[in-house]
């Protein structure tokens, strides 16, 4: 599923506070009925850090939502960046996550103690990507001053929030085990297309810029048209990608027509002052299959 996020809507005020959110950051109305339900959680203390790991659901599907809370506060942590201490998981990369748990838990077993003069410049010591249609998750296993930990980071592509949580390398194991039960519980199917969506792309139209994104949810396959950084968005799904298309060429075809139209009258317009017309004879009209449809080019003719 493409729009899995969520927020915090009919969450006990005890467990922790959080405003509601979807997954692009926007507030729900907090007067509004619950848009979701929250089937399983579980409570992990690492170290000093305090994790949920919360199984929920939403018109769109299943997801788990992964937080750090802030004890002093009972929200989810905010770092000095600004970034919420939380991500949200497809169940089928949940079950992805897990497994990189593993490996990365094997490989933080077989170094050897922290040596201060043997640290990457960027403190990374394994790294690992994860993708899942239009969000890229990365994880780092990193050292520095304080220890060793997995930060795991959550990005949408070609814009929207950021966000992140820190887990403590020694708690590697124990948060994969919770994992994997609610894996168990709940499964790890998202339905729908299994195939490869096709990348994205970009088109830029002097000076604007126009985003193609490919997504997916429990509806179905759409594209995503927006305009600078997602500030101006459609969302078209793919049953009816052949009807826009014919559409679009439709009107492409028509003002192609319009422009060539328009040249051919300025240049056999009448001449001023004069009774004649200017070149002669005008020329027939290209054919539909003599234009191209989308550059509105036309053969030249002798």
């Amino acid at each position: 599923m493409s729009d899995i996020g969520s927020g915090d809507e009919g969450i006990n005020s005890q467990k922790y506070h959080g405003q509601g959110m979807d997954a692009g950051g926007n507030n729900f109305d907090s007067g509004q009925q619950p848009q979701e339900q929250e089937l399983a959680t579980k409570m992990l203390q690492i170290q000093s850090k305090r994790f949920y790991l919360d199984v929920k659901q939403n018109r769109r599907g299943r997801f788990i939502k992964v937080a750090e809370i802030d004890d002093r506060t009972g929200y989810v942590r905010i770092g000095a960046d600004g970034r919420r201490s939380q991500i949200f998981l497809a169940m089928s990369t949940a079950a992805e996550f897990r497994d990189h748990l593993s490996s990365f838990s094997d490989f933080y077993s077989s170094l050897g103690p922290p040596n201060p003069d043997n640290v990457p410049d960027d403190g990374k010591l394994k790294s690992e990507m994860m993708l899942k249609d239009n969000r890229r998750y990365y994880l780092d296993l990193k050292e520095n001053s304080r220890g060793r930990f997995l930060r795991v980071s959550q990005t949408i592509t070609r814009g929207g929030p950021r966000s992140q949580i820190a887990l403590p390398a020694q708690g590697m194991i124990e948060f994969r085990d919770a994992l994997t039960d609610l894996l168990d519980d709940f499964g790890t199917d998202d339905g729908g297309f299994k195939g490869e969506l096709p990348e994205g792309r970009h088109l830029r139209v002097d000076n604007k810029n126009f985003y193609f994104d490919i997504g997916q949810n429990n509806r179905g396959i759409y594209m995503k048209v927006s305009e600078s950084n997602f500030r101006t968005a459609i969302t078209v799904p793919e049953k009816c990608w052949t009807r826009f298309r014919d559409i679009l060429a439709d009107y492409c075809d028509k003002m192609c027509r319009a422009h060539q139209q328009n040249a051919e009258n300025h240049q056999s317009g009448p001449i001023p002052g004069g009774s004649g017309v200017r070149g002669g004879p005008s020329q027939p009209a290209p054919s539909s299959s003599d234009i191209d449809t989308f550059s509105c080019n036309v053969p030249n003719r002798i």
